[in-house]
């Protein structure tokens, strides 16, 4: 990719939208490793990462208002902020659920959609490094599909395999929401994927 010297804030902006997420997602694994007990703490953590999530995506809006010429067209960094905020609300709202609902249980199956999730964050890192620096982002929106892939189908075996076994409805219900709020979180990373690769075709 070749840009023109300009404003180039916007990449640190979109670097700290990641490092909260990596933040928010290894919380959240974290306390999937320890027990139901640590979720309402990671919960209340990663709620006080979301707003300081929110709080870069609206420095990104307000610097894109003062901004004449920007590295990349503005409607993409304003669709890449809004995508890496949509990750953060996802992994949000799946711990939130995990505290709230109480469940008895951190099954494997939730542990395995988290890793997934913590994975996605290290190679949204890798990508946004790389789109700072004017290199390929390729392989890693390549692996962020991939993980988006593996998630889908964990969730779909999970809920199958719920509705096979368990006889309490409203446990069903809990677990079946929990697994949905996560893999909603790989799928808005497979999203950031498609629109870095549009990015990098407008740019190369």
């Amino acid at each position: 990719m070749k840009f023109l010297p300009r404003e180039e804030k916007f990449f640190t902006f979109f670097d700290q939208q990641v490092e909260v997420i990596n933040q928010a997602a290894q919380l959240l694994l974290a306390a999937c490793e320890k027990g139901s007990p640590s979720l309402d703490e990671a919960a209340k953590r990663i709620s006080d990462l979301e707003h300081q999530g929110d709080s870069i995506l609206h420095e990104i809006y307000e610097k894109l208002h003062q901004t004449f010429i920007t590295p990349i067209d503005p409607e993409d960094i304003h669709a890449l902020g809004s995508l890496l905020d949509d990750v953060l609300d996802h992994i949000e709202d799946a711990s939130h659920r995990m505290a709230a609902y109480d469940i008895p249980e951190i099954t494997q199956e939730l542990k395995d959609l988290v890793r997934l999730i913590a994975a996605g964050g290290e190679i949204l890192r890798r990508a946004f490094t790389a789109l700072g620096k004017q290199k390929s982002v390729q392989e890693d929106c390549i692996e962020l599909k991939r993980l988006e892939g593996e998630a889908d189908h964990l969730e779909r075996t999970a809920v199958a395999e719920l509705f096979r076994s368990e006889k309490d409805p409203i446990r069903i219900m809990k677990y079946k929401e929990i697994y949905e709020a996560l893999e909603l979180a790989t799928d808005a990373c497979e999203h950031i994927a498609i629109q870095l690769q549009a990015v990098a075709v407008k740019n190369s």
